[in-house]
């Protein structure tokens, strides 16, 4: 009886084995592979191109409005309680309203925001909120232009994507209410979040490194810049809340790594590819906008919009990118509306200083460019 079984367990693996070899499809998916970095080094972006197909369908920047007819009244003059657009023409006011209301609540018109019995009212929440957004928008697509947004900048739409509330924001995560005694502190680690990609990493790096705009730009490090200690240095769980931070960008703009970094020299700044310069930038760019933007909001905001320690909703990486490395396949979207180009706010203080070039770290003499592919 032994045999018999023995002989048929075999039998039934071998055509086990010939139906998952003859019908089943090994052949590869095409491939859509982009270098980045320099030759030799395995700095390239892998993906299928089925995926590459469907996350560009999935950010399409929408068309933008007509343009409006030339004129001469000011919007500030002809409307009442008009804050932030005050010195636009009252046309390019007008479009720009209507495209706002298609890009942030196309299903709830006006009245999202406004009292349409009296357009002046600023009794709706979501009115204030706007009106500082707007300021936001400004800041960005001027004082960090050269810095991160470039020429393509932003609207409204490249973080709300046609919803009241962007689906890619965050709140500070309380985490598990544990008991006291010796389990009572796990160091923020251990528990599945999609914000550090399901990894055993501190799962609230967000709040320290992306919301703290007073936070010091040094702590953000895996290895010391020396080859002995100098100091006495940063403790492991400082490196630790470095990757969740990286596993999140890597994730938010849909890259590997080796997008900003030569896995053989990770701090080096020699070797790696623009894009760190870039996304170095975008930390900083991302903690002035939670921390001069939405946090001064949180008393704006009615307690269910809240998280659930009361803070204010904030943005990430994700917010803007979706999963790309240039929000909206790179379109410059600001081309069409110069006037969320610059500042023409009148009722703000002034806005933050941006930072100026990441510092140079010690680093090997730099490498020819990449060649062209």
């Amino acid at each position: 009886m032994k045999i018999f079984f023995t002989v048929l367990g075999a039998a039934v693996a071998f055509f086990l084995t010939v139906a998952m070899i003859g019908l089943t499809d090994w052949d590869r998916p095409p491939l859509a592979v982009q270098q980045n970095g320099y030759r030799g080094t395995a700095m390239a972006q892998v993906h299928t191109r089925e995926a590459v197909a469907e996350k560009k369908e999935a950010n399409l920047a929408p068309a933008p409005a007509d343009p409006a007819e030339p004129g001469d009244d000011l919007a500030g003059t002809t409307y009442e309680n008009v804050q932030v657009l005050k010195n636009v023409s009252v046309n390019e006011f007008n479009r720009l309203m209507v495209s706002m209301t298609e890009w942030v609540s196309p299903e709830q018109g006006c009245t999202y925001c406004h009292n349409t019995e009296n357009m002046a009212d600023d009794s709706l929440y979501q009115k204030k909120v706007a009106r500082r957004m707007l300021q936001m928008t400004q800041h960005l697509n001027s004082d960090w232009k050269d810095k991160h947004t470039g020429g393509a900048g932003v609207t409204c739409y490249t973080c709300h994507r046609g919803q009241p509330v962007p689906a890619n924001i965050w709140f500070t995560d309380a985490g598990p209410n544990r008991p006291g005694g010796f389990t009572a502190r796990n160091n923020g680690q251990n528990l599945a979040k999609s914000s550090v990609g399901l990894a055993s990493l501190p799962y609230d790096t967000l709040t320290e490194y992306l919301a703290d705009k007073t936070i010091d730009n040094n702590v953000i490090r895996v290895n010391s810049t020396t080859a002995l200690p100098t100091t006495k240095g940063k403790p492991i769980q400082d490196a630790e809340k470095t990757y969740g931070l990286m596993i999140h960008m890597s994730e938010g703009l849909g890259v590997n790594c080796t997008f900003c970094h030569n896995t053989r020299a990770i701090s080096n700044w020699s070797q790696s590819t623009p894009q760190r310069t870039t996304a170095w930038h975008g930390i900083r760019m991302v903690r002035d906008i939670n921390g001069n933007y939405l946090e001064p909001l949180t008393s704006t905001f009615p307690p269910n919009r809240l998280g659930a320690l009361g803070d204010v909703p904030k943005v990430n990486c994700t917010t803007c990118h979706n999963g790309q490395n240039k929000p909206l396949n790179g379109a410059h979207v600001v081309d069409a509306y110069p006037e969320l180009t610059k500042s023409t706010e009148t009722a703000s203080a002034t806005p933050p200083a941006v930072p100026a070039n990441p510092p140079t770290m010690p680093a090997t003499p730099a490498q020819p460019a990449p060649a062209p592919q």
